[in-house]
This record gives structure tokens, C-alpha cells and sequence, in this order.
């Protein structure tokens, strides 16, 4: 992919991923470090219950069956926790993924490998926490993570660099949000403690991907705002091929772990507006097309959201009608 209006630091007056991806090397560097300077090492271990562990039915003769009433989780907990894991449960695959776009060497190959393996900590303790303290059915989270996992993953945004630069600083934000509120809606402070120091590592990561797309904005702003644009307009979770993930979102929109409301005040809107998005000025014709869409977007979610929320209160009012009759 090419941008034929030239730019400041641009190799030929057109930029390639590949020139993008040395032109970054630097900022990349310097954010590895600064994330490698404030990122704590913690121990997964250390947060999982395990005195509350007991045996499974199969080699133990003495196992017990899971059933729901074992765990304080909530329903709408158990539903996002589910989700959240297997999401994170697909890692190898977005691991092939960026190192396929980011390289395996340098600085960018540092990161990549780093970041594989704090991820890699996420899905180990929510799933020792998950079957310590059996709030899920582990014959069906087992079900379901081959289900998805024997799918593979492949990103909307892998044909271009720039693209999975921006989809990335959302999407680290848009996790953060979910495990964050699928902690408080839980109903279980160790629940809410894992999934806390959880989302710490995802706003890193986050801030790590968003000051790189701060970067790409001064090389290359049409390529850059045409990316965003695309990315904001066409967002998809990557858990989106879980089994039963549209009735799960549902389910998670109404127990308001993550909703259109979310979605536009908590992880979109902070981006754009640490980026100064709409103030960005001297672009050419693409770049300038690729801002006011993106802003009209954004006016168009926002009414949506404002939409739901009218539901969202019209339906706790229902329920509150009937817990009162």
C-alpha cells in the first residue's frame, strides 16, 4: 500500500509498509523501553484461589460434577469471563499475525515477542481461576475453545501495517474495558482483582500502540487518517468467532460490560482525542475525506448509543416495576 503525496521523512515520496516499518523502528525503541521501564512483572499464580480447588469427575473416583450454584460469579460475569478468555485463548494465531506485519527482528521483533508473553500470563490465571473456583462448566469451556481455536483467527486489518497499528491501539483499549467491567459486574473481589491487574497490562499495551499511531500520523497523516478511518468505522472485537459470540454481546450490552455506550465514550473517543484527530490539519484530499467521514461516524454512534442507552434505562425500569409489584 502507497500514499503518492510525499511527506516529511518519506524515503521516495510515497510510503510502503516496509518503509513505514523502518521509519518506526526508532519510536518503536523508544516505547519498548518506556514500557519496559514501568510494566510489573506479577505471578498468575498469585491470584488464583487454589484451596478452593477440588477434582473433576474422570481419573478421580471422588470428582464432583460442576454445577452453577458452586460459584459466587454472577451470570453475566460467567458470560463475559468465558468470552474474554477465549479471546485470549487464540493468542498463537495473533502472535503469527503481528510477527508476520511487525518482523521478528529489532525492536519490532522485541515487542512482539514481549508482548506475546504477557499476554500468554492473561489466559493462564483466568483459566486456573476459572476452574479453581468453578464458576464456569469445564467440559464446555473446553468445548468452546477448540471450537474457536480449531477456526484460527485472521485479522480484518492484516493487509496493511498502518491498519493494524490503529485497530490495535483500540482494540488493547477496548480489552482493558471489558475485563475491567467484567471484574466489577463478577460479584467476587478475587474476580475483580485478577481481571484489575489484567486490564493494567492491556492499558499498556494500549498506550504502547497509540503513541506509535501518534508517530505514524507525523510521517505519513493521509495513509494514517484513512487507517483510523477505516478502522473506527469497521471495528470488530477478535473475539467475534467465538460460538454464540452475538448472543454473548448481547447479553454483555445489557449487563453493560461492553455497549455502543462504552464503546464511543470509554475506547474510541479517548483515542481520537489524545491523537487531536479532527484538528489535524494539512492533509490532502484522502486524508481530508477519510477526517470528516470519520467524524460523521463518530456523530452517527454517538446518537446510536444515546438510542440504547433510552432502552437500556426503559428495560431497568420494567424490572424494578416487577421487583416492586
Amino acid at each position: 500500500m502507497t500514499i503518492t503525496t510525499p511527506h516529511l521523512g518519506s524515503p521516495a515520496g510515497a510510503w510502503t509498509d516496509a518503509q513505514l516499518l523502518y521509519a518506526l523502528e526508532e519510536v518503536v525503541e523508544k516505547e519498548l523501553n518506556r514500557h519496559l521501564q514501568v510494566a510489573k512483572d506479577w505471578m498468575p499464580h498469585e491470584y488464583v484461589p487454589w484451596s478452593d480447588g477440588r477434582n473433576f469427575p474422570g481419573l478421580f473416583e471422588d470428582g464432583e460434577a460442576w454445577e452453577k450454584e458452586q460459584s459466587k460469579v454472577t451470570e453475566i460475569g460467567r458470560i463475559a469471563l468465558v468470552v474474554n478468555l477465549l479471546t485470549e485463548d487464540n493468542l498463537p494465531s495473533y502472535h503469527h499475525e503481528i510477527a508476520s506485519l511487525f518482523g521478528r527482528d529489532g525492536a519490532w521483533g522485541t515487542w512482539v515477542h514481549r508482548w506475546t508473553a504477557e499476554e500468554g500470563r492473561h489466559g493462564i490465571v483466568m483459566r486456573d481461576y476459572l476452574l479453581t473456583s468453578r464458576a464456569v462448566d469445564p467440559d464446555q469451556l473446553e468445548r468452546f475453545r477448540m471450537s474457536h481455536m480449531s477456526e484460527g483467527f485472521e485479522s480484518d486489518n492484516r493487509h496493511s501495517m498502518l491498519h493494524s497499528v490503529a485497530y490495535v491501539a483500540f482494540q488493547e483499549l477496548a480489552t482493558r474495558i471489558s475485563h475491567r467491567n467484567t471484574g466489577h459486574q463478577s460479584g467476587d473481589p478475587l474476580c475483580d482483582r485478577m481481571l484489575s491487574r489484567i486490564a493494567t497490562d492491556e492499558n499498556l499495551h494500549m498506550v504502547f500502540y497509540r503513541n506509535l499511531l501518534k508517530a505514524a500520523f507525523e510521517l505519513a497523516p493521509d495513509l494514517t487518517m484513512q487507517a483510523v478511518r477505516d478502522v473506527v468505522v469497521n471495528f470488530r472485537m477478535p473475539g467475534h468467532g467465538i460460538p454464540g459470540f452475538e448472543r454473548a454481546a448481547a447479553q454483555m450490552a445489557i449487563g453493560e460490560v461492553y455497549n455502543l455506550r462504552i464503546h464511543h465514550d470509554d475506547v474510541l473517543q479517548p483515542v481520537l482525542r489524545f491523537l487531536k484527530i479532527m484538528e489535524i490539519d494539512g492533509l490532502g484530499p484522502e486524508g481530508r475525506k477519510a477526517q470528516e467521514e470519520l467524524g460523521l461516524f463518530m456523530g452517527g454512534l454517538d446518537s446510536e448509543a444515546s438510542k440504547f442507552d433510552e432502552k437500556l434505562a426503559a428495560r431497568k425500569a420494567r424490572m424494578a416495576a416487577r421487583a416492586g409489584a
